[in-house]
């Protein structure tokens, strides 16, 4: 006879997600004991989960978490927007985004557990992926944006400002959302990327057949379009296309922001 019940092996599906036959056999090779049979399973699990480590995880979940001057955007990788989405995954990176707000970056490391025992769970290739932190410097607000998709975070964005409101980088995180900038300013842009559009445009530009004596005026007002799409300052605002977020901003000054977003 059998050291366990049916019950037993319910127990055991229901506390680790196996299916019925792997629970059945845990407890067989483990005389029935529920927590070695538990420890069974998450190693067997863990084994298999190793062998889809080079599976594409390009889907996954953002969350972000925030309180007083401090906000963390957490990202979770895994292979379909099935797992991305359900509440095991999602609840899971809520947790890692206001553990890394509430007690730092290092936090993350906490839940290395629970994502294992997610990857065993669900049968994914199962990672964390950026994880930032941002602390306001003194005087300065920040404020979050998560864009959702689908019952889930697919991009999350936090804005710091010097000189602003709450309100105002708000408004800022949810326009950086919709435009996904590169840089902040022009100054940010490397020069050999600059340098290479530049000779990019001057080649399309002459394929048209422009004037050479018009040549340089046509280049840089093209290259000026191209700034306007990759950097924040020269965009135009989303809530009013009439200024640019350089003139929405005012007086205040963007500090920093950062931009996580499912499979860039």
């Amino acid at each position: 006879m059998p050291d366990f019940t049916a019950k037993d092996v319910q127990a055991l599906r229901q506390a680790t997600g196996a299916g019925m036959m792997d629970a059945k056999k845990a407890l067989q090779e483990n005389g029935g004991d529920p927590e070695a049979a538990t420890k069974w399973l998450r190693e067997k699990g863990l084994a298999k989960s190793a062998a889809r480590e080079d599976r594409d995880n390009s889907q996954g979940t953002d969350a972000v978490s925030s309180f007083e001057n401090v906000a963390a955007v957490a990202e979770l990788k895994c292979e379909t927007d099935f797992v991305a989405k359900s509440d095991q995954f999602t609840s899971l990176v809520q947790e890692i985004a206001t553990l890394v707000a509430t007690e730092g970056e290092d936090a993350k490391s906490s839940k290395d557990h629970a994502i294992d025992d997610l990857k065993v769970v669900l049968k994914e290739n199962i990672e964390l992926g950026r994880v930032v932190r941002v602390e306001a410097a003194e005087g300065n607000v920040l404020d979050t944006y998560i864009h959702r998709q689908d019952g889930r975070g697919v991009l999350g964005v936090i804005v710091e400002l010097a000189g602003g409101t709450v309100e105002m980088a708000h408004d800022l995180a949810v326009h950086i959302a919709f435009t996904k900038p590169d840089f902040l300013s022009r100054d940010d842009v490397p020069a050999e990327e600059v340098a290479k559009e530049r000779e990019t445009l001057e080649g399309i530009t002459r394929a048209e057949g422009k004037p050479e004596a018009a040549m340089e005026k046509i280049v840089e007002g093209r290259l000026t379009g191209w700034f306007k799409e990759r950097v924040l300052l020269e965009q135009a605002y989303v809530k009013d296309e009439k200024q640019t977020v350089s003139q929405f901003l005012g007086d205040a000054s963007i500090a920093r922001f950062v931009v996580v977003a499912i499979g860039a």
